[in-house]
């Protein structure tokens, strides 16, 4: 049998509707929820990523206050406009798209963006909030992984789920984040010895390093959840960690290359904007 596909366009606009229900109630409280897309220079992929973001927006009636900074501003300016939105109440979530240009300290840009506004989940104290199982604002890609395997209906609780890719964006969040579903769970890297061997343990794979169809078919346990969260160019088109013909074949559930993380990181995104306004607002 083929896998079931776990659609992330279709999640994602279920998960809008509900978002557009939660904005309608702000707006009719006085309340517009705002989002600050800081683009640094024009990279051709970050650029897109910030058009998805602002048409995202549009759809669910949340405020854009996207920020365009040229690629030659200093460190010391970009963190004024930074501390400039965080102070600014109509702002209540702050994205910085990174990676930013040769010569900007993103980690020390990052650190202007308050815990309550960063809703990319990147600031030191959000990780810290997330590795000790406090609350706070998790990293999107992750957050929208945990909604792709919600939505095949395995239950988490129990299960080995295996992590390759020990990125601060995707992988170690992620990890951190299965554990706190209960999941046993193995967190996998460049180093790893008889990688094989280890996702084929795997009742929850995910495959997050960006390295085109790493993932063989022979990698996979029959029926397990294969989530592909990697990204990357192989004969100029688009594809994931899984190779897809026989991540079908072998999964019970997968989320394709393009199609599945993807759709469900903005969706994350715009989660995470609409409860920080909630929780500025105290509704």
């Amino acid at each position: 049998m083929s896998a079931v596909i776990l659609d992330g366009k279709k999640l994602a606009a279920e998960k809008e509707t509900i978002l557009k229900e939660k904005v309608s109630a702000l707006r009719a409280r006085g309340v517009i929820p705002g989002l600050s897309v800081v683009l640094v220079g024009e990279d051709p992929a970050s650029v897109i990523y910030v058009r998805s973001k602002e048409k995202a927006c549009e759809r669910l009636g949340i405020r854009s206050l996207a920020r365009r900074l040229p690629a030659d501003i200093s460190q010391t300016e970009l963190e004024k406009e930074l501390r400039a939105l965080a102070s600014n109440p109509e702002v209540h979530g702050i994205l910085l798209q990174l990676p930013l240009p040769r010569g900007l300290d993103a980690d020390a840009a990052i650190a202007c963006i308050p815990p309550e506004k960063d809703v990319d989940g990147f600031t030191d104290l959000s990780a810290g909030r997330l590795a000790n199982g406090m609350a706070g604002f998790r990293p999107c890609t992750p957050v929208g992984i945990l909604e792709l395997i919600r939505m095949s209906g395995v239950p988490m609780d129990g299960k080995h789920a295996v992590v390759v890719g020990r990125s601060t964006i995707v992988g170690k969040p992620c990890a951190m984040m299965l554990l706190e579903e209960n999941c046993t769970v193995t967190l996998c890297h460049s180093h790893t010895r008889n990688l094989a061997e280890m996702t084929r343990q795997a009742d929850i794979l995910v495959a997050a390093t960006g390295r085109a169809h790493l993932i063989t078919e022979d990698m996979i346990k029959p029926g397990a959840v294969v989530i592909d969260a990697g990204i990357a160019h192989l004969d100029g088109h688009l594809t994931g960690d899984v190779e897809p013909e026989g991540g079908r074949r072998a999964a019970g559930y997968l989320s394709p290359v393009p199609g599945g993380a993807g759709p469900m990181t903005i969706a994350a995104l715009m989660m995470n904007t609409v409860e920080a306004a909630e929780r500025f607002e105290n509704v």
